[in-house]
């Protein structure tokens, strides 16, 4: 049994999350997590809304609202979306908690200490007209690598590349398109050049990654260069040093205090599930396993700032230095990164008006059917287009037509001729070649999703369902209820032996159909866990609080909602169970309603298709 880490994107709590945004981080995560508790091993999903940095300032201006009570409202309704999806977090939390605020500090002391956190002055954009300090989103221009426009101040979404507003060609305002003036400010820039060769080292030793994200993460080591941790921003982390903490217009950037919420989130739910030192076992533990989920745009982030991050704590780097209060830390083992989900070719987003917000989805059309989609036709290892013309032909021909002909027909034939279960005579050998398929399945699929190849996995699973199907049309069970009663018992109990198999399979992928199908079988309890959300209450400095101390922590006391889940007492397991002769069937009902072929013509009333579209 391992121990594995599923780190999952924190989403900005800057507005709903769309379905370009769960298809990077949120369902292929959840799908690898299911399948690691399946398969007996030691899972923590952990994640949260992110609430700092500039994109919440810009809407809560755009909305006219305060960024706290703007980072309250989405959070909540981020907390709900993720939830219905079926994401089995252990913990869903956000990053404005006193807990999150002091893991936050002790990482920026130990780095400091270590001498990978020094000041230096910088410039910094100023509004020529108000005077006020523009963060790096509210400045947009021409990339000057890749020449895409509009770039943010802070990245390109073009070609990934990190940069500082100065770098655009013709910067301008998002507030008001003019062209800032830039001064010169003082910040903690982290010293990547002084953790280049430890960094390199270790992305080298990464054989086993997606091609894609290997490339792209080593490419990153060639240009290494210190970047800013701070900014004058008056809404985030306190920099906690004498004569910073009490500034208010200077704060640790979303850069840095968002990466470390894997960390902090742990610790958050170790003390909630009542041991404080839970959280080491996926953390300080050599053997520990972690994998990280999200979209392209945010590879560098997390195959290089959050690992040099760790470096620099654990004292790694040309510095030395010792490791901080937490220990010695791990590393991620893979960073798992989708490519973009797009419409007619374009990049979600909701400043574009390119956009299918998963409450909508979620309300029409239910939740297996968006997580079977993504899983085999999402961005797994290149962009791709989402279509209601292809959603309509997966569910229909995929989901209704293979895998819900196969439930309904099956134990309809068995609850109508038998009632139950029935008992198999001797088999033939058609019976046996489709009830080994679909044993060795288990290996084959096994290994595809424990290398995050969703797609492969997914094909395989319904390659046997496909098996399945074609029995039962070979052996025609109902003619057989005429000829060949006990005949017809042993194809039935194959059938739905390899039903149960075919439910394993697909549980990852289509948890909640998968718990409707182990009640037709006669299931009792639960076999696929849904995660829930609770209210708790921000009534801690930090769980670990006679080591972490932090300065300007968030007011005790305010409640927010988290989603986690009891996942142990799920019944799921990978691999075959034997079902039971006997075991009372109950009548089954369509798992997938089948979708009007028009709605791949016009799409559903909120998301039309247009003619630029076509």
């Amino acid at each position: 049994m391992s121990s594995v880490l599923t780190a999952v994107a924190w989403p900005y709590a800057n507005g709903p999350r769309h379905i370009g945004h769960v298809s990077g981080f949120g369902v292929p995560s959840d799908v690898f997590s299911r399948y690691q508790r399946m398969a007996g091993n030691r899972v923590l999903m952990v994640s949260g809304t992110d609430e700092h940095g500039t994109p919440l300032l810009v809407q809560a201006d755009k909305e006219g609202v305060g960024v706290s009570e703007l980072a309250d409202r989405y959070n909540r309704v981020i907390v709900d979306d993720l939830a219905s999806l079926g994401l089995s977090y252990d913990l869903f939390t956000r990053t404005t908690t006193r807990n999150h605020y002091a893991v936050v500090q002790e990482l920026f002391r130990a780095l400091h200490r270590n001498g990978y956190l020094v000041p230096r002055t910088t410039t910094g954009a100023i509004s020529p007209s108000t005077g006020r300090t523009l963060p790096d989103r509210y400045v947009e221009g021409t990339c000057p690598i890749c020449g895409y426009d509009p770039a943010r101040g802070d990245q390109c979404d073009n070609c990934g590349n990190q940069l500082d507003p100065a770098d655009l060609i013709r910067p301008r305002s998002k507030i008001n398109g003019e062209t800032p003036v830039f001064v010169e400010t003082e910040h903690f820039f982290l010293d990547l050049p002084a953790l280049a060769d430890a960094l390199g080292d270790w992305l080298r030793g990464r054989t086993d990654w997606r091609p894609n994200v290997l490339k792209f993460s080593l490419n990153l080591i060639a240009d290494l260069r210190p970047r800013a941790m701070s900014r004058d921003i008056d809404w985030g982390v306190p920099i906690p040093l004498e004569g910073w903490a009490d500034r208010p217009d200077k704060k640790l950037y979303v850069w840095f205090d968002a990466v470390i919420g894997y960390l902090s989130a742990s610790i958050e739910w170790a003390h909630r599930s009542g041991d404080p030192e839970a959280w080491r076992e996926w953390w300080c533990d050599p053997q520990a396993l972690s994998y990280y989920f999200m979209g392209k745009d945010n590879i560098t982030f997390h195959a290089q700032i959050w690992p040099a991050e760790l470096l620099g704590h654990n004292g790694s780097g040309v510095h030395g230095g010792t490791p901080g209060l937490l220990g010695v830390l791990n590393l991620p083992t893979e960073v798992v990164s989708s490519e973009f989900l797009t419409m007619s070719g374009a990049k979600f987003s909701t400043s574009r008006g390119t956009v299918i917000y998963v409450g909508d989805f979620l309300r029409e059309y239910g939740a297996d059917a968006l997580r079977y989609f993504i899983a085999v036709a999402g961005p797994e290892s290149q962009d791709t287009d989402f279509t209601w013309e292809e959603f309509v032909r997966r569910t229909n021909f995929e989901l209704a037509n293979e895998w819900g002909n196969l439930v309904n027909r099956s134990v309809a034939m068995a609850h109508k001729g038998f009632g139950v279960i029935p008992t198999p005579g001797t088999l033939e050998a058609v019976d046996v070649e489709l009830l080994r398929a679909a044993e060795a399945a288990f290996d084959t699929v096994g290994a595809h999703l424990q290398r995050s190849r969703f797609k492969q996995a997914a094909g395989e699973a319904m390659r046997v369902v496909t098996l399945a199907n074609r029995y039962l049309s070979d052996t025609e069970p109902w003619k057989l209820a005429k000829t060949d009663v006990d005949r017809q018992a042993t194809v039935l109990h194959t059938a739905l032996q390899v039903v149960s198999d075919a439910n394993a399979l697909l549980t990852p992928f289509l948890p909640h159909a998968a718990q409707q199908v182990h009640t037709v079988l006669g299931g009792t309890g639960t076999w696929a866990a849904q995660p829930e959300v609770r209210e708790v209450t921000d009534d801690l400095t930090s769980p670990l609080t006679d080591l972490l101390t932090g300065v300007g922590l968030p007011a005790r006391g305010k409640s927010y909602p988290i989603i986690t889940g009891d996942y142990a007492a799920e019944q799921a397991r990978w691999g075959r169970t034997p079902i039971a002769a006997g075991t009372v069937l109950h009548k089954p009902t369509p798992l997938f309603p089948k979708l009007e072929p028009s709605l791949g013509e016009t799409g559903p009333s909120w998301a039309p298709i247009t003619a630029a579209d076509a």
